[in-house]
């Protein structure tokens, strides 16, 4: 692996993480279905622009649609509109731990599921990550945590995962940026009618939601979205899902800078643990060196 891909690995797992941090700041004063579905709408709509301008078609295979409708249902209008509505009453650190489960999660359900074998270190690895999940939920459990918050987060997890293993086979015949923006308009369609059923619309304009709204359309929305394209181009699927691993790490980081939420000492050693597990997983899934 290179200095660039390395480079490339930090800088996606920086912006992936960060996005929680910016979420927490938008839905304190605005709704959160609302603030995502419009989200999506500006993200789309600048995706479909680059992909025009890239020479890319919206003429897509049958499996590229199947992915754009199942990855703007299940990452952006379930696990992201979960996750904003779950981030009014959770720490966007929580939020972040929660989230960064999802190649442990993929993991173990390709093995369930798939029947995959796995390794002797990618099971140490899993049992690990839920050493470390079990061992900051209960941390947080005695410290009075919003259970309804974490449900969300668990079931936008799941969603993930869901559209994870579903993009098996999915990927070929290119038009990759013609695909982000057109699952980002699909989430952001559905997102506008879950609002409208389910919200009552709210907005206190101010400076650092306007900043935070700008930040996460066009960093964590495009921009991580491109790197991580870059890099799975680079290096392939397997290695830079090693860098999912930073994820916990950064995320709690990011969201005691800028938020000011607590350290606890529980909460660090199990982001640490998980971390181990997501590396552990990962390393043991790359294929083996010629």
């Amino acid at each position: 692996m290179d200095i660039r891909a390395i480079l490339m690995g930090l800088a996606f797992a920086f912006m992936w993480s960060s996005a929680f941090t910016s979420a927490r700041i938008i839905v304190a004063d605005a709704s959160p279905l609302y603030s995502l579905a419009l989200r999506f709408l500006i993200s789309g709509l600048i995706g479909v622009a680059i992909a025009r301008a890239m020479g890319q078609s919206w003429h897509l295979t049958r499996g590229q649609w199947r992915a754009t409708f199942i990855f703007g249902l299940c990452q952006n209008a379930l696990y992201l509109g979960l996750n904003f509505v779950a981030m009014q009453t959770i720490e966007a650190s929580l939020a972040s731990i929660i989230a960064s489960t999802m190649p442990l999660m993929v993991a173990l359900a390709s093995w369930l599921i798939f029947r995959e074998s796995l390794r002797p270190l990618a099971m140490i690895g899993l049992i690990a990550g839920i050493a470390g999940v079990t061992l900051i939920m209960g941390a947080r459990m005695t410290s009075g945590v919003d259970l309804y918050g974490i449900a969300l987060c668990g079931i936008g997890v799941l969603a993930l995962t869901f559209a994870t293993l579903s993009m098996r086979g999915a990927s070929s015949g290119g038009n990759f940026m013609m695909i982000v923006g057109l699952q980002m308009l699909v989430g952001s369609a559905i997102l506008f009618a879950a609002a409208l059923a389910l919200e009552t619309p709210v907005l206190r304009p101010n400076w650092p939601l306007a900043l935070a709204f700008v930040y996460t359309t066009l960093v964590p929305g495009l921009a991580a979205t491109l790197v991580w394209f870059m890099l799975v181009d680079r290096i392939g699927a397997v290695r830079a899902a090693t860098f999912h691993f930073l994820n916990p790490f950064f995320g709690v980081a990011i969201a005691a800078i800028i938020l000011g939420e607590a350290l606890r000492p529980l909460d660090l050693l199990g982001v640490a643990i998980i971390a181990g597990g997501i590396l552990a997983v990962q390393i043991a899934r790359q294929p083996p060196r010629a």
